[in-house]
């Protein structure tokens, strides 16, 4: 079956679709990437989402708008990667949305929302659409990420050593071997809000503004006081907690530090609490996938931070960094369409396992559901 999976992460600068084609062999489930593209978001879109985002208020009027917009905008990515990457020959379009609002009540989750109604993308593609995946495993006790832990399981299995697989996005994630994942903090939230407020621009293209700046320990050893960090896993964390107010706080006593100052300490600050989450698994090997993986100052810092510890790139392995979060969503899809687990509880904390989202119908109805199929134990790529 071709799946389309989408995705737009906490910078939600861009939607992206990765395409795979994906079967089951008995308890292997095999991928064959088609191919990526990324939509950029519009600045309609973008500008209203920055303004509803926490700490901002809203209304629900405004949320009505956004999951209008966001579904408007996902429909489109859809399509396009229907005719581009799949021949027109889709039969499932899983979605994750875009967060808005994860609830974290100490060390619980209780809630949490995913705007980009999914009757747009059915509408538009004609296909049947998983989404919603997160609340399911919330339900059930869990922390409703990293949900991509469970495709890294199944990826790495059987690599020797401990490899850990790592995202960069706007929060980071780690996924270890024996189902340990959790956030591990800031990735390129705090970054891209100190690059907003300094330079206006949205982000620190090619670490170019880190790279000009010196560290500065004080600040350092304010932010790495952050309590967060300290918290067991599994844990979760967004931009509920990692935002422009909580920076503008965090830089009061600093407030003569040069910008290019501010920028290469909370890159550090990433790198240091990325490493130390990972000398706590005793990794002997980091895969990293994310947007953070483009910028050359982060990873040269993480690899600094991690002597002995080998730091390669998804695609080494062959899943494009850029888009392995949309080919994970492709994968959570399918397996809810054959009825079949998308976590694993020893990742997010829950239960048990739960089959994830919710099926919009397509324009025929809803497809018919496979049976028979086992859990798959291992993913490989083809």
């Amino acid at each position: 079956m071709r799946v389309i999976g989408l995705m737009s992460g906490t910078s939600y600068d861009a939607i992206d679709a990765a395409a795979a084609d994906l079967r089951l062999d008995g308890r292997t489930l095999a991928l064959r990437p088609l191919g990526m593209l990324a939509e950029p978001c519009g600045a309609e879109l973008r500008t209203a989402l920055a303004a509803a985002l926490p700490p901002a208020g809203t209304t629900l009027a405004e949320v009505c708008r956004l999951d209008t917009l966001i579904g408007r905008a996902f429909a489109g990515t859809a399509v396009r990667a229907q005719r581009e990457l799949c021949d027109g020959r889709a039969g499932l379009v899983a979605s994750h949305g875009q967060t808005v609002y994860h609830w974290v009540d100490g060390e619980r989750v209780r809630g949490t929302l995913q705007l980009g109604q999914p009757a747009w993308i059915a509408e538009a593609t004609g296909l049947p659409v998983v989404a919603d995946f997160r609340p399911r495993d919330i339900a059930a006790g869990g922390q409703g990420a990293p949900l991509v832990s469970l495709v890294d399981l199944l990826w790495l299995r059987g690599r020797p050593g401990t490899p850990v697989a790592l995202n960069l996005g706007g929060i980071a994630n780690l996924t270890a071997p024996d189902g340990t994942a959790f956030d591990t903090g800031p990735a390129g939230a705090l970054v891209d809000a100190a690059v907003r407020r300094c330079t206006g621009r949205d982000l620190d293209e090619g670490g170019v503004l880190a790279a000009r700046g010196t560290v500065h320990e004080p600040l350092l050893r304010h932010l790495l006081d952050e309590p967060y960090y300290a918290r067991p896993a599994p844990r979760t964390t967004g931009k509920e907690l990692f935002h422009e107010g909580y920076l503008r706080a965090a830089l009061t006593d600093f407030a003569a530090l040069p910008a290019e100052d501010v920028i290469a300490t909370l890159t550090l600050l990433t790198a240091r609490t990325v490493a130390d989450a990972v000398r706590s698994l005793h990794a002997t090997e980091v895969i990293a996938s994310g947007g953070g993986t483009r910028n050359p100052v982060l990873m040269a810092m993480l690899g600094a931070e991690l002597p002995g510890v080998a730091l390669r790139l998804s695609d080494d392995l062959g899943l494009p960094a850029a888009a392995k979060e949309a080919y994970a969503f492709a994968v959570l899809g399918f397996l809810t369409l054959h009825g079949l687990a998308g976590t694993d509880p020893r990742s997010t904390g829950a239960r048990h396992a739960s089959v994830l989202g919710s099926l919009t119908p397509g324009r025929s109805g809803f497809p018919p559901l496979p049976r028979g199929a086992e859990q798959p134990v291992r993913l490989v790529l083809e």
